[in-house]
């Protein structure tokens, strides 16, 4: 699927290919901090097909993420929209891009979600809450699938 997007004043565009497949929620704690929500929702796009169309994002290298791995975070430098992260270095494998700057956003839903363990109760009455206290890490909302183990909730 085609993909195109900006941020909130216009100053960076982006463009890239995914998999509708490839959306996924996740409710670690650094993406909590850096959307300033209980959680994020993302595209894994593959790092051959996104192209900045227009600008240059600020690039931000998150050192303790919780899985261990640098992360590079990128956002506008004008009004702050948070873009992608992805792996440092030159042509990174993927990125994962930020559904709410996606023109296509209505036409993606999250089919997986990851860090389950550092959810929060959304308090709208929605499976999440319910699905919280089933585990500890992971659990299976409707449709969805979880990604890591549920022994020991170390992925």
């Amino acid at each position: 699927m085609r993909l195109d997007g900006r941020c909130h004043c216009g100053y960076l565009s982006f463009e890239a290919e995914s998999d509708p497949q490839n959306v996924s929620i996740c409710h670690c704690t650094d993406c909590q901090t850096g959307t300033g929500s209980v959680f994020r929702i993302s595209v894994r796009t593959p790092g051959k097909s996104f192209k900045m169309l227009s600008g240059e994002p600020t690039r931000y290298v998150k050192t303790t993420a919780e899985t261990g791995n640098p992360r590079v975070q990128t956002f506008c430098p004008k009004c702050g929209t948070p873009i992608y992260s992805t792996s440092p270095g030159d042509n990174p494998d993927s990125y994962m891009v930020r559904v709410g700057t996606l023109n296509q956003r209505d036409q993606l839903t999250a089919k997986q979600q990851n860090w389950f363990r550092s959810a929060r109760p959304l308090g709208y009455g929605t499976r999440l809450d319910s699905a919280r206290r089933e585990g500890p890490c992971m659990s299976p909302i409707e449709n969805m699938h979880w990604i890591g183990r549920r022994a020991g909730c170390d992925s």
